[in-house]
């Protein structure tokens, strides 16, 4: 009852809010030659950090805004670039005359043209029915990167994302694999996941891994906001991540856009979409198919994806939006190895028998509404169906061969939930200054399944339980996981001065989680004997209701610069389905409990003569009962532990900077483009409170100290080149510190990540509507490795890909 009397109060505010007018800033686009409008002219307010497009009839309008003085921007591929400021005393509407360009421009200098103004964008302070004032914030636009995208490169695609560590798997970016700051990148499971603002992953706060991630070609950007993300979004200490679809063709009813990738070890992507707008309705839908050997034996892959965006706008104050995904795919997994058979041979493999499957349905149902130019809402259903299940022979002796003639391991987990979420938007005056309001509540479900028992003995991708065959399987289990999540939350931004902002918020979050089901208890003596087969029933209810606040502020005394800073508080939990899974590479401790802790940022960020693009923030987290793992000695064997280790503080610096050499130096050469980007981040970290033994005073696992990537890009007429370079020092993947041991023939899960350098090189070339991609990945052939996997992967080093290439063509039409 309380999420219906939370949303009925909600629906009550939308409906009571007050239609008040607002000074509204438009005018139409014409072109000078015969004064017919201009469509799909894209117009930034450099004053707000606001951005439309022109509709059919070469309208545009930004509401809610002030009087004053506002810089426009007017850009579009055919026509000249124009920047115009407006007096606004009173609501008018201004006509924009656009000379159209006297010749046809390479590739190179439109695109260059277009990034001169939308250079390293940043989410603004009021997006939607979002706030972002204050929050350090990174936007990933899809139509500026150039590398492997085909295979969703994740090194090259967030190249420009500071400080980010990431697993290469070399599957072909089937799962991203991303962390930062101290986060375990597995899954991407410490960041709150989303597509077009819902839920993505298994289960927000019972199993937050993420083993569905859309494909890059259907991406516009990629926006991800840090630790202060939690009021908003919910606690997690990654903060968000978005994946933001592209949207309908406005100004066609039907449009194709098809790309066709092949690469190294068999690889083929094929990338397919349609998309338009007839009358109301608007559409874009996909299809994507994936499929490859690996550099593995054993590590083939099939992968298949398809989308459906339908929109039907009903007037300019309501729009109603329908979303379904559809995400399969099967792959062999070749196994994990031991320090000294990656030494030896890092493209080996003794494991022919595992292999894991993704089925995965996503549905989603998007209210928006404007009751006025100063309030708006948008409500938005949505729900996930979906399943994983792995087979295979895992031990935490890694070199140990698969015996055949024994069953498999079999996991088998099913999600089933939904949830709700509603926000209100209001801009209200305040002390003669604008000032936003921003409430909402999210109402969250989950009916999880999972089993654990015997898998068969073949060696192909079967996932059905083999109870009966093998009744004295040591790891069977069965659980309910029904998890329950309400939380309230809101963020104010309050205008001090016309240059100074300060945003508090808060966020209430209540969450049950429940376990329900048995495992069994059996223990065989040295000849396989049965000595004691008991089912252990589990049931347990863990209840918490919690506050968490934060504060931004945003000081700008330009519009090329701000300074900006915020403080949050945030909150991971974890839940019974985290502790019962029996993996033979680690214990769990039973008594592990929930996260708290706080981020902090401080940053400076903006543009220099439209040459230079920055950003440059230091941060600061404090971990409380962080989890972590341990090594332990029990019966004469080495245990990898995991629990609440103990307290660690984070600290570092992040750096990014875009420079358009060729605009600094040689500005009149217009058919070359030359760009130099740098993204440096430090980080120090320690454990400064534990109750383990030889765990204080340590260094936080996942962190390498330095993370650099940079790149430069080049370009002549229609043609691009580039090259970009990666280096990560060493790093732990524990909190015992454990060093690498290259004698180690036995395990490989214990042990630090070698500090590696990586570089890419790619290459385009367009032509009208059509577009070769070619690129080399690790173009010098090193071996590295990311990560020590203590369970699937693995258990053991996952080697990364060696020298690769792709090649492809993309038709638009």
């Amino acid at each position: 009852m309380i999420p219906f009397k939370v949303f009925s109060t909600l629906m009550f505010l939308f409906l009571a809010s007050t239609v008040l007018s607002q000074v509204s800033l438009g005018g139409k686009v014409i072109s000078t030659v015969d004064g017919q409008p201009i469509e799909n002219v894209e117009v930034y307010n450099r004053t707000t950090e606001a951005m439309t497009t022109t509709d059919a009839s070469g309208v545009f309008s930004f509401s809610t805004v002030p009087s004053g003085t506002y810089e426009l921007t007017f850009f579009s591929f055919e026509y000249q670039l124009l920047d115009q400021t407006i007096q606004l005393s009173e609501e008018n509407e201004v006509i924009i005359r656009l000379q159209p360009l006297a010749e046809t421009l390479s590739e190179v200098v439109l695109i260059e043209r277009r990034e001169r103004v939308f250079a390293l964008r940043k989410l603004r302070a009021v997006e939607g029915t979002a706030i972002y004032s204050g929050k350090k914030n990174e936007v990933v636009v899809l139509e500026n990167v150039n590398g492997n995208i085909a295979a969703n490169n994740a090194r090259q695609i967030y190249s420009q994302v500071a400080g980010l560590n990431i697993y290469d798997n070399g599957d072909a970016g089937l799962q991203l694999n991303i962390g930062g700051r101290g986060l375990d990148p597995n899954r991407t499971a410490n960041f709150n996941t989303r597509q077009n603002g819902y839920d993505i992953s298994a289960d927000v706060l019972g199993y937050p891994e993420s083993y569905y991630t859309p494909p890059p070609e259907a991406l516009k950007e990629i926006q991800i906001i840090r630790g202060a993300a939690s009021l908003q979004y919910g606690s997690q200490f990654g903060g968000l991540i978005n994946f933001k679809f592209k949207e309908p063709n406005k100004a066609k009813p039907i449009s194709l856009v098809s790309r066709q990738f092949v690469g190294s070890n068999n690889l083929f992507s094929s990338f397919n979409s349609l998309s338009g707008t007839v009358d109301k309705f608007s559409y874009y839908v996909y299809f994507q198919n994936k499929q490859g050997d690996g550099f593995r034996p054993n590590s083939e892959f099939n992968a298949k994806n398809a989308f459906a965006h339908l929109a039907y706008t009903f007037n300019e104050q309501t729009k109603l939006i329908l979303e379904t995904t559809y995400f399969r795919y099967l792959a062999q997994q070749p196994g994990g190895l031991t320090d000294a058979q990656f030494h030896e041979d890092p493209t080996v493999s003794n494991r022919t028998r595992n292999f894991f499957e993704v089925d995965w349905l996503l549905y989603a149902l998007r209210l928006e509404h404007s009751f006025s130019e100063k309030t708006t809402a948008s409500l938005q259903l949505f729900g996930l169906d979906a399943s994983r299940k792995a087979v295979g022979f895992r031990t935490n002796r890694v070199s140990q061969p698969d015996d055949l003639s024994e069953p498999r391991e079999l996991l088998v987990d099913n999600f089933s939930n939904w949830g709700a979420e509603a926000r209100v938007l209001h801009t209200y005056s305040l002390l003669d200054d604008a000032s936003v309001l921003l409430l909402g509540a999210k109402y969250y479900q989950s009916d999880n399944l999972q089993q654990q028992g015997p898998g068969t003995t073949g060696s192909d991708a079967n996932f059905q339980f083999a109870t009966e065959q093998f009744p004295n399987y040591e790891r069977q289990s069965q659980f309910a996981f029904p998890n329950r999540n309400f939380a309230v939350f809101g963020e104010n931004i309050f205008q001090l001065r016309n240059k100074w902002s300060v945003t508090p918020g808060f966020r209430m979050e209540y969450i049950k989680t429940q376990s329900e089901g048995t495992y069994k208890n059996i223990v065989l003596d040295l000849a396989g004997n049965v000595l004691l087969n008991e089912e252990i029933p589990d049931n347990r209810t863990f209840d918490r209701t919690f506050f968490l606040f934060g504060v931004g502020t945003s000081f700008k005394p330009n519009r090329a610069l701000e300074v900006y800073g915020n403080v949050s508080q945030n909150y991971r939990s974890v839940t019974f389905n985290d502790i019962r899974v029996v993996n033979p590479s680690f214990q769990v401790d039973e008594n592990i409990s929930d996260e708290k802790g706080f981020t902090a940022d401080l940053g400076v960020r903006g543009r220099w003569k439209r040459a230079l693009s920055y950003d440059v923030s230091v941060f600061s987290l404090l971990y409380d009962d962080r989890l972590g793992e341990v090594l332990r000695s029990e019966n004469n064997a080495v245990v990898r532990f995991r629990g609440n280790i103990g307290t660690a503080f984070i600290l570092g610096v992040e750096t990014f900077f875009d420079w358009n050499i060729k605009q600094t130096f040689f500005d009149e050469a217009s058919s070359w483009r030359f760009n130099l980007f740098s993204n440096v981040a430090y980080t120090t970290s320690e454990y400064i409170e534990s109750e383990e033994v030889g765990v204080e005073g340590n260094e936080v696992e996942f962190i390498p100290k330095l993370n650099i990537k940079t790149g430069l890009k080049t370009g002549y007429k229609n043609a691009l080149l580039g090259v970009q370079f990666t280096y990560l020092s060493s790093q732990f993947t524990d909190a015992t510190n454990a060093p690498q041991d290259v004698s180690d023939n036995q395990r490989g899960i214990e042990g630090s990540i070698p500090a590696y350098d990586i570089v890419d090189v790619f290459a385009s070339y367009r032509w009208k509507n059509f577009s070769i991609e070619t690129g080399i990945d690790n173009a010098l052939n090193k071996s590295y490795f990311t990560r020590r996997a203590t369970g699937y992967p693995g258990p053991g080093i996952i080697p990364a890909p060696p020298r690769t290439w792709y090649a492809g063509l993309q038709i638009t039409w």
